[in-house]
Formats: C-alpha cells, sequence, structure tokens
C-alpha cells in the first residue's frame, strides 16, 4: 500500500495537477469522463515531458491506481499558454494560484474552474551544484532569516496576495563593490512570481526575494532571461549558478524523481497550489 500511496502522490504531484483529473477507487462524487477537454500546460515547470510520461507508465505498471488524464497540449511559457486557451486550441489550462489570481485581475475573461481541482500544490525553491554546497547553505539561511522576522510574509503580501490588473512594479537588485556575483536563470514570463518588464527590467516576487537575499549574503545577483526549459542545462553546464525549481511538499517521495542531475535543492520558499483556468461564457 506504501508504494502505491507513493508512485500515486509522485504522478499526481509532480505532473502538478496538470494531468490528472482522478483516481479510481473509494467514494465520494463521481469525476466526470472529460477526456476530450484538451488541456493546455506549460511543459518546464517542473519534470521534463519524457520523465512525465516515464511516471505514468510506472504507475500503470505497479500499482492498480487508475488515472483518467486529458489530451496535453505543451506550451513553452505563460503567452503562448494564454493565446492557445483564447484561440480555442484548448479548452482550460492549468496555472499556479497566484498566477491565475494575477490572469484574472489583468483579464475578466478569465475564471478558475472549481469542479474538478484536486488541491495539489508545488513547493518553490532553488536548485545550486551540489559543489556549491557553501552557496546553499547561505542561501537557507537568508530564507530561514526572512520566515523568521516575517520579510517573507511582507513580500507574499507584496507581490502576490495583493495582486493587482497593474504590472508589479521594477524591482532594483543591490550591488556591492568587489564581491562575488551569483548568476540566477529567471524566465520572465511568469507573473507575478517571474517577471521581465517590456523595458527589460526585472520584476515579481522572485526578483524581490533575490534582492533581499542579495543583502543577507552579501553577494551581487546577475539574472539570465533563459528559456523554461533549458533551465536544467544553464545548472549543470556552469552557465547560472541558480535556477528557480519547484518540488512537490510530500515527505517519503524519492529526492531524486525530478531534481536535476548534480544539483542539491535550497530550502522551499514558497508553497502554491495547482488550479485550471477556463474562459468566461
Amino acid at each position: 500500500m506504501k508504494l502505491k500511496k507513493i508512485l500515486g502522490l509522485m504522478a499526481t504531484g509532480l505532473i502538478a495537477g496538470t494531468m490528472f483529473t482522478g483516481c479510481g477507487g473509494g467514494g465520494g462524487n463521481a469525476v466526470k469522463d472529460e477526456g476530450d477537454v484538451k488541456l493546455g500546460v506549460i511543459t518546464t515547470l517542473n519534470a521534463s515531458e519524457q520523465k512525465l510520461e516515464e511516471i505514468l507508465k510506472m504507475v500503470s505498471e505497479k500499482t492498480n491506481v487508475n488515472i483518467q488524464h486529458h489530451p496535453i497540449i505543451h506550451y513553452k511559457n505563460l503567452s503562448s499558454l494564454q493565446m492557445g486557451l483564447e484561440s480555442g486550441s484548448v479548452d482550460e489550462i492549468s496555472t499556479y494560484q497566484s498566477v491565475a489570481d494575477y490572469l484574472m485581475a489583468k483579464n475578466s475573461k478569465f475564471k478558475i474552474i472549481n469542479q474538478h481541482q484536486m488541491n495539489l500544490s508545488d513547493s518553490f525553491c532553488f536548485a545550486l551544484r551540489k559543489e556549491d554546497g557553501m552557496l546553499k547553505k547561505e542561501f537557507d539561511k537568508a530564507i530561514e532569516s526572512m520566515k523568521k522576522d516575517g520579510t517573507l510574509d511582507k513580500l507574499v503580501k507584496t507581490y502576490i496576495t495583493d495582486v493587482k490588473a497593474d504590472d508589479p512594479p521594477a524591482v532594483e537588485l543591490p550591488h556591492f563593490d568587489g564581491k562575488d556575483t551569483i548568476k540566477v536563470a529567471v524566465t520572465g514570463d511568469l507573473p507575478p512570481l517571474d517577471l521581465v518588464l517590456a523595458d527589460g527590467k526585472p520584476a515579481g516576487f522572485n526578483t524581490a526575494l533575490l534582492a533581499e537575499i542579495s543583502k543577507r549574503i552579501n553577494k551581487n545577483i546577475e539574472l539570465l532571461d533563459i528559456d523554461g526549459d533549458a533551465r536544467a542545462a544553464a545548472l549543470t553546464s556552469g552557465r547560472a549558478d541558480v535556477i528557480f525549481w519547484a518540488i512537490i511538499p510530500v515527505d517519503d517521495r524519492p529526492k531524486d524523481i525530478d531534481t536535476p542531475e548534480g544539483a542539491v535543492l535550497s530550502e522551499p520558499y514558497f508553497t502554491d497550489k495547482v488550479v485550471h483556468l477556463e474562459l468566461t461564457k
């Protein structure tokens, strides 16, 4: 039973609610057959497409979990995901609650679908190379101190909870003469978490978080604008020192199931649930 539970959690969590609408067995409300509903997802928020297929196959072979799933259409970023929904290429899109709130604040045409939410969530953290253990300790210490003194809660309130229709304000990263520079890869297209404004200035919660970490570890932060699917390669190749990552908050899941090879993960700094959006009728 434990293996079945772990594999089921791995499958639903890793795919972050995007692939699954329900599991067989047990009581409760029946999940309607939505096999014809096309679902749009951003491919690279967590595990690769190949890894997702491997997990799904593993669950099918090793457990009796009955999994229903949408036909999935993958998109490279949030902008193309929205276009897919608005053009009718997909019927629903899957994203994080914070992103959904931001989209709905800016455009009343989007609404959250409530009838088949599974209350799945991801925890956000940083991925660093294993050999950079000291840097990981510095990031962990900064995150922990921000939790204790209330700074992290204030950043969440400013950039996520109190979301508005306007773009988040630009965030200026501090600079320390003669200090080391840490290169952090960002996609710039997942507001209000990760955003590069039209004028090229970084904004959003993740940038504000990095600015505060920079002050606490007394190191400079340089942002690298990079495609989401190139994050892991940028880290392992040395192009970037740190990348943003998301993990499933399940204590007994195998730790290497979706972590980039040769990487270690920082303490999580934010958890967000997964929701589906559709166009208002």
